[in-house]
């Protein structure tokens, strides 16, 4: 009865949250904060679904300077969870198609995102090369994925090189963002417990490392938060 009340809720709480971005989006487009907007008023349905969000941010992240921002992916909740480690002057790259999709393209387009043509495997390094000079040019953080997809209670994925190889062409400092384990979460349980977000110390990255080795290197870095991050979250439980 709980995870039916609670759907119910999320989806007309989601439907007014959404308009009301529309809304916000549509008087400043393209705004540097604005996926940080967003990404407050997602977080806020962490409250409905029993969460409490503890955001742990590294005395040495700069909010003035832009970064590259490299987080695990776990499930949907991502939304509610990792979505607080968006900070201001941050966006993401997604693909193109996105902003066919009803009502959510719109925001994302709206949002400043930086929207790339990922069918195109001949042009992937142009890609690369545009990505990284829109990037400089609005002198903004990204905010990006490595593993790829959602690891379902898989813990961390191996990272692909991607964010990487963008991190050497923007000169961009790489900063780790690890949210502890959100797989455990049920719409039918009343209380599910603490999430930690940590974003860790900058890193500067090696121009002359070898990308693979240098997304193994964050890979098992951030494997070792995750399970730190985890087990704590459990024992606040």
């Amino acid at each position: 009865m709980l995870a039916l009340i609670r759907i119910i809720v999320i989806f007309f709480y989601f439907i007014i949250l959404n308009a009301g971005l529309v809304i916000a989006f549509i008087m400043r487009p393209m705004h540097r904060d604005n996926v940080h907007l967003g990404a407050q008023w997602y977080i806020t349905m962490g409250k409905l679904i029993g969460l409490k969000l503890q955001l742990r941010i590294s005395d040495n992240v700069d909010v003035d300077k832009s970064y590259l921002f490299i987080s695990n992916h776990q499930n949907t909740y991502d939304l509610v969870t990792v979505a607080a480690a968006a900070l201001p002057g941050t966006v993401t790259v997604g693909k193109k198609s996105l902003k066919w999709i009803p009502v959510f393209g719109l925001i994302y387009w709206l949002s400043g995102n930086i929207m790339i043509d990922r069918k195109d495997k001949q042009s992937a390094r142009s890609t690369l090369e545009s990505t990284a000079d829109k990037i400089n040019e609005r002198d903004i953080s990204v905010f990006m994925f490595p593993e790829g997809t959602r690891s379902r209670g898989r813990g961390i994925l191996p990272f692909k090189t991607g964010a990487f190889r963008l991190a050497q062409s923007t000169k961009k400092s790489i900063v780790p963002v690890v949210c502890s384990d959100t797989d455990y979460i049920r719409l039918g349980r009343w209380n599910n417990g603490t999430v930690i977000i940590e974003i860790m110390d900058p890193v500067d990255v090696d121009m002359e490392q070898n990308p693979k080795a240098m997304a193994k290197a964050f890979e098992d870095l951030c494997k070792s938060k995750f399970k730190e991050l985890s087990n704590e979250a459990k024992q606040l439980a």
